[in-house]
């Protein structure tokens, strides 16, 4: 499913970039452009101020204010990275497929399950490779919670829990991700959410029930600041995932409680920061967390208590793109599965009926997710 019969190893894959905002400049061109075999050769953006930001970033890419000027030249390209806002993600990434392009799409993968579908269905149509970026699977936490799970140190899991709370009580002026719909994908649930969704089906499977509460806290914000959701699975296991801006001190980012012990955490992982501050994959001690931040953990050994740190893996945010580039360049499978975003907005849609009408959505009364 490579974009040319006749590619080799030694090959580039050239990338063109659509969208140079927050997602496009500071999470994914950084990790494309410090990723081995892997080239910037494009930067789609209107915004003239990151237009020349991009053109600064990257000398040698072509910087273009029209992204069907990509379309009609898409053998010049290997794989299109869309890093648009939410409502974009669909129509761009099934214009990319049906060019010949292969294609990552930021999360959410679109903003409804039919959205979603078609755009695998186009991949299997196309022969082109898809792949969502659910970069905080290779966050340093969870990374060390599915070591934890993986290796039974709690015995079986019955609670899991997981946050990304936050205190931001001012909201950005004019920012979609407040002010718009959820029809355009606006909102804590398919922006964080999507994480926290992500990282538990990861972790635990898919869930058959979901209960959601949602609410705008902040004065001129028009959706949801303020999100809970419950996901109940077949083995009695329940994960509780909360996302908001309005809480001062956060609670616990992760906390799992097993029959033979618990595991909290407090803290995020220091990639986000670390991107943001302009800080590169290719740094010394990339990913490692201060030893303030590590867990602890409460269990059981060899029929004594114990008590202890967990030391928190590295985080890896640079896999994601190593494995895209071996999925294109050496057929290896894609870093997340487009199967796996399918399953997110099942979730998300469950949990706005939830939210919206109050009631707990048994998701085995829905359409199965496409395998």
């Amino acid at each position: 499913m490579t974009k040319s019969s006749n590619r080799t190893e030694n090959d580039v894959v050239r990338i063109a970039l659509v969208g140079y905002g927050l997602a496009g400049s500071v999470f994914h061109a950084p990790l494309i452009q410090y990723t081995e075999g892997l080239e910037i050769a494009a930067i789609v953006t209107r915004d003239p101020v990151r237009q020349a930001a991009a053109q600064a970033d990257f000398p040698e890419a072509l910087i273009v204010d029209d992204v069907t000027k990509i379309w009609s030249n898409a053998g010049e390209y290997d794989l299109a990275v869309i890093a648009t806002p939410n409502s974009s993600h669909a129509p761009l990434a099934m214009a990319a497929l049906d060019a010949g392009l292969n294609v990552v799409v930021d999360k959410p993968m679109a903003t409804t399950v039919a959205d979603c579908e078609q755009l695998v269905a186009a991949s299997r149509t196309n022969k082109r490779l898809l792949s969502v970026f659910q970069n905080r699977r290779w966050d340093g936490d969870f990374l060390t919670v599915s070591l934890l799970v993986r290796s039974n140190n709690l015995g079986s899991i019955n609670r899991f829990e997981s946050r990304f709370e936050r205190w931001r009580p001012v909201p950005k002026a004019n920012a979609w991700r407040e002010t718009g719909g959820h029809d355009q994908g606006a909102g804590l649930l398919y922006d964080l959410g999507s994480h926290l969704i992500d990282q538990a089906m990861t972790l635990l499977g898919e869930p058959i029930s979901v209960y959601a509460e949602m609410n705008a806290r902040r004065a001129g914000v028009e959706t949801d600041d303020d999100c809970f959701v419950a996901l109940t699975f077949a083995d009695g296991v329940r994960a509780h995932l909360w996302a908001s801006a309005m809480a001062r001190n956060p609670g616990c980012r992760f906390r799992l409680c097993g029959m033979k012990g618990t595991f909290e955490k407090r803290g995020l992982d220091p990639q986000e920061d670390a991107l943001r501050a302009g800080r590169r994959p290719n740094t010394a001690n990339w990913g490692a967390e201060p030893s303030e931040f590590w867990g602890n953990i409460w269990s059981e050994r060899d029929g004594l208590n114990h008590e202890g740190r967990v030391e928190t893996l590295r985080g890896d945010y640079p896999a994601f793109y190593q494995q895209m580039r071996d999925a294109i360049v050496n057929g290896a499978p894609v870093p997340v599965d487009p199967a796996d975003g399918i399953k997110t907005l099942r979730v998300i849609e469950a949990a706005l009926r939830s939210a919206g009408e109050g009631i707990v959505v048994d998701l085995r009364e829905e359409k199965p997710v496409a395998k």
